[in-house]
């Protein structure tokens, strides 16, 4: 229908294979979008697409690792090839790490987490907009996280590579404004992921303390980070660009 969100519209998902960006497909497509499922497990991707094409979506997919810049870029031509353009983008790939305290906090973790939440953002980030650029304009989120507005204790670089994801969003935001490229971000707070449930279940008693924090009291379903990533790639609010939107309950107000 004309009046749903993303009518017409051909989006690009990273991290697409569950979570926040599979919750995404599953939102974008109710609101009328055409969409490319880009992860790094194909049997999820498969069984996405099925799924989404059973309800009469329009969706593909391609298996991609986005801290490889040729990944990202097989990934954006996809789109591009199989529906003629690319309007929005959901960079929505990334990974939690190890909550160890700094000084303890070995290298190669480091270094994984910069290389997919903050690489691989700039890496997408790249190839999607010369796209826009040709095709007169578009829409990006890209997902970072409260950690990219406050500090958690002892996830340091988690917490650098999601205040760099806020820093990439606001100069692309402020690089492209005047070619109709808008660029925002939002913040989830605690959301029934799969790298939540990893960090609730190596640290007990931590969900507990994280829902205490939030005044709404509970852990979000990434259908409702989804809308709200729905929303900012949508027509309806074309005066905005560079924010980043807490999707937290209230979490960064504390």
């Amino acid at each position: 229908m004309q009046n749903d969100l993303l009518f017409g519209k051909v989006v690009l998902i990273t991290g697409a294979s569950s979570g926040i960006g599979a919750a995404a497909a599953r939102v974008f497509c109710q609101e009328g979008a055409s969409v490319v499922l880009a992860a790094r497990r194909e049997e999820h991707l498969t069984a996405l697409v099925d799924e989404l094409r059973d309800k009469g979506a329009v969706a593909t997919h391609v298996v991609a690792d986005v801290s490889r810049p040729e990944d990202a870029a097989r990934a954006v031509r996809l789109a591009v090839d199989t529906y003629g353009r690319l309007d929005c983008a959901f960079n929505n790939a990334g990974i939690g790490g190890d909550r160890t305290p700094l000084h303890l906090m070995p290298d190669d973790v480091y270094d994984s987490i910069m290389d997919t939440n903050v690489r691989g953002v700039f890496n997408c980030l790249r190839p999607e907009i010369a796209a826009m650029l040709d095709n007169g304009g578009g829409t990006i989120v890209n997902n970072s996280s409260v950690g990219g507005l406050v500090a958690i204790p002892a996830a340091a670089p988690y917490i650098a590579s999601k205040h760099a994801v806020v820093g990439l969003t606001r100069a692309a935001a402020d690089e492209y404004a005047k070619q109709n490229i808008r660029v925002n971000a939002i913040a989830p707070g605690s959301t029934r992921t799969e790298i939540t449930a990893d960090w609730f279940q190596r640290n007990p008693g931590l969900e507990h303390m994280v829902n205490s924090l939030t005044p709404q009291g509970r852990t979000a379903e990434p259908e409702e980070v989804a809308a709200a990533a729905a929303w900012l790639l949508s027509d309806r609010c074309p005066f905005l660009t560079g924010i980043v939107m807490p999707v937290d309950g209230g979490f960064v107000n504390q």
